[in-house]
């Protein structure tokens, strides 16, 4: 099965209902949707169920099939591509990268009010006590650099209990259908390569992502 009918495959199950829940799917029906025979779309079945990218339960008449996360992944990975492709005509950019462990500082620096009413004010929620850390793969990079152009929302620094935090800079930004924002500190120098993002709820159980996990973010412009 080539790439292009896999994910031509991956698609119709998706769009069936079956991206993450079962959706009962016969082979005939497939067939229909694909514009092929069954015997094919049933071989199509066996392919994507041999690569891990569905998982399907067999029945008399028919069988219950998911999308795994791995199928999500390759699906996600081709939108992303295509957004890439057309950015400067949908006026977005995209930004994939892998879910990484930071060091665990972002859970404190988004708890400290000063900064919390802040984004409240510019972003329309208050972050939840960390960040989602990502890290770019390097033909993304230039993407990154493209996006420092926009217009980035200054939170302001501030002096606590004898301690000075500093500026940082956010990047309104969603992921899926969720709220989020690009932070950086304004006054280190941070890695090209990786990206913090915050939101309202812990993005990692929100996605349902772990370590080495893909997500894709968003950045509108105008």
């Amino acid at each position: 099965m080539t790439l292009a009918e896999e994910l031509e495959c991956l698609k119709a199950i998706a769009l069936m209902g079956g991206c993450r829940e079962p959706v009962f799917i016969s082979s005939q029906t497939l067939a229909e949707v694909l514009e092929t025979s069954p015997q094919t779309a049933s071989r199509r079945l066996k392919a994507l169920e041999g690569q891990r990218l569905i998982s399907r339960t067999l029945n008399p008449d028919g069988q219950h099939i998911t999308v795994t996360k791995d199928g999500e992944g390759e699906l996600r990975r081709e939108y992303a591509e295509y957004c890439r492709l057309f950015a400067h005509e949908g006026g977005h950019y995209t930004l994939p990268g892998v879910v990484i462990n930071g060091l665990g500082e972002g859970r404190y620096y988004m708890s400290l009010e000063p900064y919390k009413k802040q984004f409240l004010r510019h972003l329309g929620f208050e972050p939840f006590p960390g960040t989602l850390n990502l890290r770019l793969a390097g033909a993304d990079i230039p993407t990154r650099k493209k996006m420092e152009a926009l217009t980035w929302v200054p939170i302001h620094g501030f002096s606590a209990d004898g301690r000075t935090f500093g500026e940082v800079r956010c990047l309104p930004c969603r992921i899926n259908d969720i709220p989020c924002g690009i932070v950086v500190p304004g006054r280190s120098h941070y890695p090209e390569d990786i990206v913090e993002v915050i939101a309202a709820t812990g993005l990692r159980d929100a996605l349902g992502v772990k370590e080495n996990d893909r997500v894709v973010i968003e950045v509108a412009y105008d």
